[in-house]
């Protein structure tokens, strides 16, 4: 029973009966799935390259607390400060994703890591969300009162965006910043002559990659021909989901993270498959739809141009993350090393989520007659 009534005008009694309760629900269930998973991977694999085996466990339940204050922290804010406060942010992982090219940590081919006092952060984990706001910033500006060039500017952006990322490299995420800024373009009233032109520059920047990248040439040609190259990974995942049948294995039975590198990582969902079985997977797979479409049906009436094209794209950009995580660990996909949403091992990616999840909560609250808000 909740100790606040709807007649408690304070700052949290108010964003307790405005918030999406269930989405909120959903997400804390997801972080409940994380612990369980990376306590159950992890140890092996800290075993594995030296570690204490509890070190990455202790290290994700550090950042846990963090996270859940971060959601929830950033969900009490208005549109207005949710755009403010992503521009910041946008600005500072804009700024330090373009150090990782001078500076940055070079781990498996990719150059994505900056060390900031003792912790290791990939900012451009961050630029996703941040984007998605700034960019539905300025396409509504387009159509605001003051003569704004926000198109314009938004294609800048995505231009400098997407070329900081394919310099790292990391083409998984420019395909997801790419999906999610195309979708709003198009949201934004973008004519048809230009949806198509832009659809075959998209195939164009792929063919392109496929070309220019050895690892993406790698990861398609194993994709389309698995005798072409090493699929150890993807194999040893397969080889899970059919061990743990229907109910699984049971919590720390499951044998597939003594043998995969980044079990507790891009693959813990072959983990879940193998040890809790198709029944958890499918759960799972409930969660992530049901925050998406929950999220985007909250956005039906919506008639604030910038909260429904900043919403938009944050809840593409959550759902294309799982989607592309899950269908490499089923080899519905080429392998992508993006981790799956809350549940995933990794203090970056699980605090750009939870700044993502923030703001879109934030952003689907209901403000009936409260317009101060916007």
């Amino acid at each position: 029973m909740t100790t606040f009534s709807r007649a408690d005008t304070s700052i949290l009694g108010r964003w307790w009966w405005t918030i999406d309760r269930w989405a909120l629900a959903a997400v804390g269930l997801l972080m409940f799935f994380g612990v369980l998973l990376v306590l159950a991977a992890s140890p092996a694999v800290a075993v594995r390259i030296g570690l204490d085996s509890f070190y990455l466990a202790r290290q994700h339940f550090a950042m846990l607390p963090v996270a859940v204050a971060l959601v929830i922290c950033t969900s009490l804010l208005s549109p207005r400060n949710v755009r403010r406060l992503a521009a910041i942010c946008f600005l500072g992982a804009l700024i330090l994703t373009a150090m990782t090219l001078i500076s940055g940590s070079e781990i498996k081919g990719a150059t994505r890591w900056v060390s900031i006092f003792g912790f290791s952060l990939q900012p451009s984990e961050f630029l996703k969300p941040t984007f998605a706001v700034v960019a539905a910033w300025m396409f509504a500006a387009q159509h605001g009162k003051e003569r704004i060039p926000g198109n314009a500017i938004s294609i800048a952006l995505f231009a400098l965006v997407v070329t900081l990322l394919m310099l790292q490299p990391d083409l998984g995420m420019t395909v997801v910043v790419a999906a999610t800024w195309f979708g709003q373009f198009f949201l934004a009233g973008l004519p048809m002559f230009w949806v198509v032109a832009l659809a075959l520059l998209s195939i164009l920047g792929l063919i392109t990659a496929y070309l220019t990248f050895p690892h993406v040439t790698d990861r398609i040609d194993q994709f389309l021909d698995p005798a072409s190259g090493d699929l150890y990974q993807v194999n040893r995942s397969l080889e899970a989901f059919m061990n743990g049948g229907l109910y699984g294995r049971g919590p720390g039975e499951g044998t597939v993270k003594e043998v995969l590198p980044d079990a507790h990582s891009d693959f813990i969902f072959a983990v879940a498959g193998e040890e809790f079985g198709l029944l958890v997977c499918l759960l799972i797979v409930g969660l992530f739809a049901f925050i998406v479409l929950r999220g985007l049906a909250r956005l039906m009436q919506e008639t604030n141009l910038f909260v429904l094209l900043a919403a938009t794209g944050l809840f593409v950009t959550f759902g294309l993350q799982a989607l592309i995580n899950m269908g490499s660990t089923l080899h519905l996909l080429p392998t992508k090393g993006m981790t799956l949403p809350f549940i995933s091992y990794g203090g970056s990616s699980l605090l750009a989520l939870s700044l993502g999840m923030g703001m879109a909560l934030a952003l689907t609250r209901r403000r009936v007659g409260t317009g101060d808000l916007r």
